[in-house]
């Protein structure tokens, strides 16, 4: 199997290659740059691997949520490359990348999403699949509800807004907030998904919104204690 994974949710630009049962990867802080830099990453990455772009059978990408403009890059490009290549893509959701990459069995994956709110879901391994106990959404801190046992870890920038208060709210002794979805769990997830046959026409490569607006209304500022 040859599979290139695109992640770009975030200021880092991360792409990975599965090539036969090999895997490798590169990733680099990108901050707003992703779009000038990430065609020519995919290309150094598949000739130091040896593959051409012919060679692949399917392009994984992180889905969202995340960075508006970031999810659309790799949505857009994973998207340019199947229909230029006649094959499937497979979205991957940014937070389930966060618990693949984990290596925990029971993990709460939180992004920031600015405003005071994150982007939350919470898995539970099952074999080699995640289960989502907690299905991906859009949160106030406040507003989630507590998680069943005591088993949990958190991973994601989620856990560092508001002096760590999500990791209080929901009683996680541990968490790592430097943790960020990256191509390498983009890669492993995608391949599960294709050897199963669950790739997906490249019209489908859409990303995972959870926000429809980007700004608060006076009223709501005012509820959550903000002039």
């Amino acid at each position: 199997m040859h599979l290139l994974a695109i992640e770009t949710s975030t200021e880092h630009c991360s792409i990975a290659l599965r090539h036969g049962s090999n895997l490798s990867w590169h990733t680099e802080l990108a901050g707003q740059r992703h779009s000038e830099i990430l065609l020519a990453r995919i290309d150094q990455l598949l000739n130091e691997a040896g593959c051409a772009l012919t060679d692949l059978d399917g392009i994984a990408f992180g889905a969202g949520p995340g960075s508006f403009t970031g999810v659309r890059i790799a949505a857009s490009v994973a998207q340019g490359l199947a229909f230029g290549l006649g094959i499937p893509v497979l979205p991957i959701c940014t937070l389930e990348a966060l618990a693949e990459a984990s290596g925990h069995e029971y993990v709460a994956c939180a992004l920031d999403a600015r405003l005071d709110e994150v982007y939350f879901a919470a898995y539970e391994r099952q074999g080699e699949d995640w289960h989502a106990v907690v299905e991906p959404s859009l949160s106030a801190i406040g507003e989630l509800a507590p998680l069943p046992g005591d088993k949990w870890i958190g991973a994601g920038s989620g856990f560092a807004i508001l002096d760590g208060e999500l990791a209080k709210h929901l009683r996680l002794a541990h968490t790592d907030v430097s943790r960020y979805p990256q191509a390498d769990a983009v890669a492993r997830l995608g391949a599960r998904m294709l050897a199963v046959g669950k790739g997906r026409e490249a019209e489908d490569a859409q990303p995972i919104y959870l926000r429809n607006k980007v700004a608060m209304t006076t009223a709501e500022r005012h509820a959550r204690g903000y002039k």
